[in-house]
């Protein structure tokens, strides 16, 4: 006997693909009614949401951090079709998070990867294995396959993409964002709440926020912020509980926390509004990908390659040429490998003035940090402020890469 579904539910939450017919659902299997059996006896589940969740297609943006715990998580729950769309490969540094692969998976492509991990875990689940970057192109019609989007991106050109295509497809998108010791949930379903552009209407300074690879997470977060948007997506599905719909969970793991903050439905959004403008879905790369101007003028003519560095620090050591070699990156990554030769003054120490004291006028400055985002950025302090700078191209990677690769690499 199923349970009644409650009068209180947001049925009209749901996409299309998710309000199909009873009779038109899977009917359980012995096999299914033992392995789903802890479902079965809650009364807002049951038979019927069992079959819900089995007649359900789930499309995961991303098999990283935050994509691990989704997939394996969304397969245990019986979760009938998984689509994983990822371009990228599986690299030792993912590891120490990305709990849905292994040592022996590295080199390989991560949706083969994920495919093969849901496999262990549940047979019968159906993985759709999307090898290519989500684009302006295909975005809609990917998106437009599946009943609901789960967002486990880590760059802000795609989750505006990802957005925008559940937009005009009408589909739920259960977002979430993680960072350092931070994370980030919400469900983005207008016209029921707002969508992503609602509360970000556009994306931050390129090199204003670190990515992941820059500022670094800690490894257990994604388990915490993909749980909980497997949460949403169940609910979603099964239409039971309140959505996390106009409200954005926040996570802090330091402080062992969890708050919320409302949000609304922008009028004037240009992708969900009451006059849209958007009807190609995404933004321009350069709207994320470019730095500022006068970061870009300071650059110019001022970037050094990894050989050239080798060149003048070898004609330093012989007293051919003097200047300073400075790390702006923090005191823990310097643990990790530095230039031979190098000071560290970190970035924030140059952008409050400070740093700026410690400077010889009449001494040449050299910067670099991991990839050269942020020592492109203290250039521009630095040149602005009348000294001789150049900054490493490529950073710290590109010397690991091209002078010294016995040097550790993170």
């Amino acid at each position: 006997m199923t349970t009644p579904v409650p009068d209180g539910l947001k049925r009209d939450h749901l996409s299309e693909g998710l309000k199909r017919d009873h009779a038109e659902r899977p009917r359980l299997d012995r096999d299914q009614v033992t392995r789903y059996s802890r479902h079965l006896i809650i009364p807002e589940v049951g038979v019927d949401g069992q079959r819900r969740l089995l007649d359900a297609r789930v499309l995961v943006v991303g098999a990283g951090g935050l994509g691990s715990p989704a997939l394996l998580y969304l397969a245990a729950a019986g979760v009938g079709t998984i689509g994983v769309i990822d371009d990228d490969v599986v690299e030792i540094s993912n590891l120490q998070r990305q709990v849905l692969h292994g040592v022996g998976d590295l080199g390989r492509p991560k949706v083969e990867s994920a495919a093969e991990a849901v496999a262990r875990l549940d047979p019968a689940v159906t993985v759709e294995q999307h090898q290519e970057r989500l684009t302006r192109e295909n975005a809609t019609e990917i998106v437009g396959r599946y009943d609901l989007v789960l967002d486990g991106a880590d760059n802000f050109a795609t989750r505006y993409l990802v957005n925008d295509a559940c937009v005009l497809t009408g589909t739920p998108l259960v977002w979430g964002s993680i960072f350092r010791f931070d994370g980030q949930v919400t469900v983005w379903n207008p016209p029921h709440g707002p969508c992503y552009r609602c509360v970000f209407p556009e994306p931050p300074p390129a090199g204003t926020v670190p990515s992941c690879a820059e500022g670094g997470v800690l490894g257990v977060l994604p388990a915490a912020i993909g749980s909980a948007q497997v949460a949403e997506a169940l609910k979603l599905i099964l239409g039971i509980g309140e959505p996390l719909i106009g409200r954005l969970l926040l996570h802090d793991a330091l402080r062992a926390t969890w708050s919320e903050l409302a949000v609304e439905r922008d009028p004037a959004c240009v992708v969900c509004g009451d006059a849209p403008t958007v009807v190609t879905p995404g933004i321009d790369a350069d709207q994320c990908d470019a730095l500022p101007l006068h970061v870009v003028e300071a650059a110019q003519d001022h970037t050094l390659d990894a050989a050239t560095l080798r060149r003048r620090l070898t004609d330093r050591e012989s007293g051919r040429e003097d200047f300073e070699l400075i790390d702006v990156r923090e005191p823990n990554e310097v643990e990790i490998n530095r230039i031979d030769g190098s000071v560290n003054i970190p970035k924030g120490l140059f952008e409050s003035g400070e740093a700026l004291t410690r400077l010889d006028p009449s001494r040449p400055v050299v910067l670099y940090c991991k990839g050269g985002v942020r020592s492109a950025q203290v250039l521009a302090i630095v040149r602005a402020a009348g000294f001789d700078a150049d900054h490493l191209g490529g950073g710290i990677t590109a010397w690991v890469d091209q002078v010294e690769p016995e040097q550790l690499r993170y």
